[in-house]
C-alpha cells in the first residue's frame, strides 16, 4: 500500500511537470481494495484490473520502472509508447491488461476462466469493477455467463461512493451492490474496503470457493476515493468536508499502521523502514524512467498483431526519404534497420 500511495505521488509530481502522456488516475483512500485482494491469489491465478488498482499489478509483480514508463509513454514500456497509464497486461505474471468501457472486462474474464474449467486448471480469476459499471450491460452478461457455467471468478466491486461524479444514489435504486448478487443466484459478501485485512479475508474466501468449483461470488467493498476520477477532476461535486473527513477517520494506509504497532509488535522504526525502502525504490525508477528515449516512430509498424522477427521486414529510406519495406535488401542501397533501432 505505501508502494502504491508513494508511486502515485511521483507520478503527480511528474504529471505537474507535462512529463506523463495522458491522463493520471489516483487511487488515494483505496489501496486496501487492490492489494489486499491480490494476496488472496495464487502465483498462477489471473487477475483483471482497473485504473485504481495500481496496488494490484504491483502484487503480482509490475514494477515501478514499468509504471512510470507506460505514463510517460517511453519507448521501452511494456506497450513501446502506444498505451498510457496502466493499459497493459502480462499473463506469466497473472494480470491482464484492463480496456477502458465500463464493465467490458466481466465478460472477458468470464471466458477467461470458462477456460480453467474446462481445461480442469486449478486456477481463479479476479475481476475489479467500479460501482457505476455494475449499471452497465457488459456487467450482467458477463457475471450471469459466469454464475451459469459456475466459472471460478470472483467479482470485486468497489464501491468507493462516485461513478465519475454521480453519487450511487443517482445511479442505482439498489440499497447495496452486494444484493445484486441474488438476482445471478451467487453467493454475495460485503467488507470494509479500508481494512486490508478485512478484504484479504472476504477475497481469500471467495477465491477458495472458486477453487473447489462453486462458481462465482461478488464482493462488495465499501471505500473512498479521496482523489477525483482523474488528476484533472476538481471534485466539486463532492459535499464539504467530506474527503477530509474521510481522510482523518478511515485512511487504509494509517489504520493498518496502527494495527502492525498495536497488535503485531512492529515499532516505529519498522514502519520509517518501509517507507524508507520504497522512497529509495521510487528514486531509482524514476531515474531510470527518465533516462528512457522516446519511442521511434517507426516502431508503430511492428507487432500490430503479433511480434516478427527482427529481421523481416526491413526498412529502408529511399532516395525521396520514404520509408519502403523490403524482404531482401536491394543492392547498392545504403543504412536500413527494423523497427526501433536507431537508423
Amino acid at each position: 500500500m505505501r508502494l502504491t500511495r508513494t508511486l502515485e505521488e511521483r507520478l503527480v509530481a511528474l504529471y505537474r511537470q507535462t512529463k506523463v502522456v495522458g491522463g493520471l488516475f489516483r487511487s488515494l483512500g483505496q489501496e486496501a481494495d487492490a492489494v489486499g485482494t491480490a494476496y488472496a491469489l495464487e502465483r498462477r491465478d489471473i487477475l483483471s484490473p482497473l485504473i485504481r488498482n495500481l496496488g494490484a499489478m504491483l502484487v503480482k509483480g509490475a514494477t515501478p520502472v514499468e509504471i512510470l514508463k507506460q505514463y510517460m509513454a517511453k519507448g521501452d514500456s511494456p506497450t513501446r509508447g502506444r498505451e498510457l497509464n496502466i493499459h497493459f497486461g502480462d499473463t506469466e505474471r497473472g494480470f491482464i491488461g484492463q480496456i477502458s468501457p465500463l464493465g467490458d472486462m466481466v465478460p472477458v474474464m468470464a471466458g477467461v476462466t470458462l477456460t480453467f474449467k474446462i481445461r480442469h486448471e486449478s486456477r481463479v480469476g479476479l475481476v475489479y469493477v467500479g460501482d457505476g459499471a455494475t449499471s452497465t450491460g457488459a456487467f450482467h452478461e458477463g457475471i450471469n455467463f459466469a454464475a451459469v457455467q459456475r466459472c471460478p471468478l470472483v467479482v470485486i466491486v468497489e464501491n468507493n461512493g462516485y461513478a465519475y461524479s454521480t453519487p450511487i444514489a443517482k445511479q442505482t435504486a439498489a440499497k447495496q451492490f452486494v444484493d445484486k448478487a441474488i438476482g445471478y443466484g451467487i453467493p454475495g459478501e460485503q467488507a470494509d474496503g479500508n481494512d486490508v485485512l478485512a478484504v484479504y479475508d472476504v477475497t481469500k474466501r471467495a477465491v477458495d470457493r472458486a477453487r473447489r468449483g462453486e462458481g462465482v461470488t461478488l464482493v462488495e467493498l465499501m471505500t473512498y476515493r479521496r482523489k477525483g476520477h482523474a488528476e484533472h477532476d476538481n471534485q466539486s461535486y463532492v459535499p464539504a468536508g467530506e474527503i477530509e473527513r474521510w481522510e482523518r477517520e478511515n485512511d487504509p494506509i494509517t489504520r493498518y499502521v496502527a494495527r502492525l504497532t498495536s497488535e503485531f509488535d512492529f515499532s516505529t522504526s519498522d514502519i520509517e523502514a518501509v517507507d524508507e525502502s520504497v522512497r529509495r525504490v521510487v528514486d531509482d525508477a524514476t531515474d531510470i524512467a527518465e533516462r528512457s528515449g522516446p519511442p521511434e516512430p517507426l516502431d508503430a509498424l511492428v507487432g500490430v498483431y503479433a511480434d516478427p522477427p527482427a529481421s523481416s521486414p526491413l526498412w529502408f529510406r529511399d532516395g525521396s526519404g520514404s520509408v519502403v519495406e523490403v524482404h531482401e535488401r536491394p543492392e547498392g542501397w545504403g543504412t536500413y534497420n527494423t523497427p526501433g533501432e536507431k537508423h
